[in-house]
């Protein structure tokens, strides 16, 4: 059976039915060169009765050193065509994905997501093991089953703002861990996984995310993109 799926997957290089949901009115839409690119474009979308519009202007991203790989999100996909991505990879994941949590060092933010202020003891979990994995957690608060940990509280600031990306939530082992939005190093700076950008764009996001309008990010190449446009109900770039 193992080896029949196997040729059904190498036969049907995308066989998930993946495509946004009617309740869904906000995108943000991230798109590389290839594979391998660490830099994409990134654009906002709202929908007017049957389709999106664009809205604001399109803006800078980085993505993993390694570039993007096809993620655990809204849906499976049987990722035949490209890489898959795993833990310590240093790949963004590519697929649709809903958002969680903004967070930030300030005690509250401009936002109407659910906020997480950071301090010193917050930690989140990349050890596969650990019956929180994939979780944004108080080190402080609870017995640590962990070995290996993101503390998010950090000298570069790069965490000063950003948003939780559900990613492999509900969290599978070895899938790949603490994914986000957040401040880059520099244009030119890659991240281990994360979608990263200058602070004034982490701010819009923040400003115009409402989780009543269910947003989701929609991330992967341009070829993959357009190959799943209409399939997926993607809107033109």
């Amino acid at each position: 059976m193992k080896k029949l799926l196997t040729l059904l997957a190498l036969l049907f290089p995308l066989t998930a039915l993946a495509q946004i949901p009617a309740s869904s009115n906000q995108l943000i839409v991230v798109t590389t060169e290839n594979w391998s690119d660490i830099h994409g474009s990134a654009q906002r979308y709202e929908r007017h009765g049957d389709s999106f519009q664009k809205f604001g202007e399109p803006f800078a991203v980085v993505v993993g050193k390694s570039g993007l790989a096809w993620g655990k999100g809204l849906d499976p996909v049987e990722p035949v065509e490209g890489p898959v991505k795993r833990e310590g990879d240093g790949k963004a994941p590519a697929g649709i994905f809903k958002l969680g949590t903004a967070f930030g060092y300030a005690t509250s933010a401009d936002t109407r997501l659910p906020y997480l202020a950071l301090t010193a003891s917050s930690e989140c979990v990349d050890d596969g093991a650990s019956a929180h994995y994939n979780q944004l957690v108080d080190g402080a608060a609870i017995s640590k089953d962990w070995n290996s940990s993101e503390q998010m509280r950090r000298k570069d600031d790069m965490y000063k703002s950003g948003i939780f990306i559900d990613h492999n939530t509900p969290a599978t082992a070895g899938a790949g861990s603490c994914i986000f939005f957040h401040i880059w190093r520099s244009p030119v700076s890659p991240t281990l996984g994360c979608t990263a950008m200058e602070p004034a764009s982490i701010a819009r996001l923040l400003r115009w995310l409402d989780p009543r309008q269910s947003p989701l990010l929609v991330q992967m190449p341009a070829a993959q993109y357009e190959q799943l446009r209409t399939r997926w109900k993607l809107p033109a770039r």
